[in-house]
């Protein structure tokens, strides 16, 4: 069985946003039944220098939509990052996810050979490397984290809420 790029760089990553989406649903009840200010949550982090829980999430949009415009050629939307409460992430979590079904899966064609550049190296790297080695290993990196700070916090989730169904 072959997997295309469309289904690692789209199928795949709308999951990671709707388990996403799943974990904040869950953040918003335990806020809710115990009382505690969004922001508490938001503004929470594993380690001083490490981002917030908003920003965590900020990062999983960015680099999901980045991750199929780059391998299919296209600019990546922007979004300004200025959320500041749960509905506001589940909103740019459902923009991330609106922009991913737009993409088409021809548009991945010849994506592992593309050549992309990111800001901060001097060399382009292959679809293949940006997309197995870059993208997806940052954006799995940046969900966890944002699992992390929720149960660290006392959000009652497990792995099945990180995993979704299936």
């Amino acid at each position: 069985m072959n997997i295309s790029y469309y289904q690692l760089a789209v199928e795949s990553n709308i999951c990671v946003l709707n388990n996403l989406s799943h974990l904040l649903d869950k953040a918003v009840a335990f806020c809710a039944e115990r009382k505690i200010k969004e922001s508490v949550l938001l503004e929470a982090r594993l380690f001083p220098d490490m981002f917030p829980l908003v920003r965590q999430v900020q990062l999983v949009s960015d680099m999901t939509k980045s991750c199929a415009a780059r391998l299919t050629g296209q600019e990546s939307p922007s979004f300004e990052d200025c959320e500041t409460s749960f509905v506001e992430l589940q909103n740019r979590i459902a923009k991330t996810v609106a922009y991913l079904k737009a993409v088409k899966a021809a548009g991945f064609a010849g994506s592992e050979s593309r050549e992309i550049l990111l800001p901060r190296r001097d060399k382009p790297m292959r679809g293949e490397t940006f997309l197995l080695r870059h993208a997806l290993p940052n954006i799995y990196f940046h969900i966890t984290t944002a699992y992390n700070i929720l149960r660290h916090n006392g959000v009652s989730i497990g792995k099945a809420d990180y995993l979704g169904t299936f």
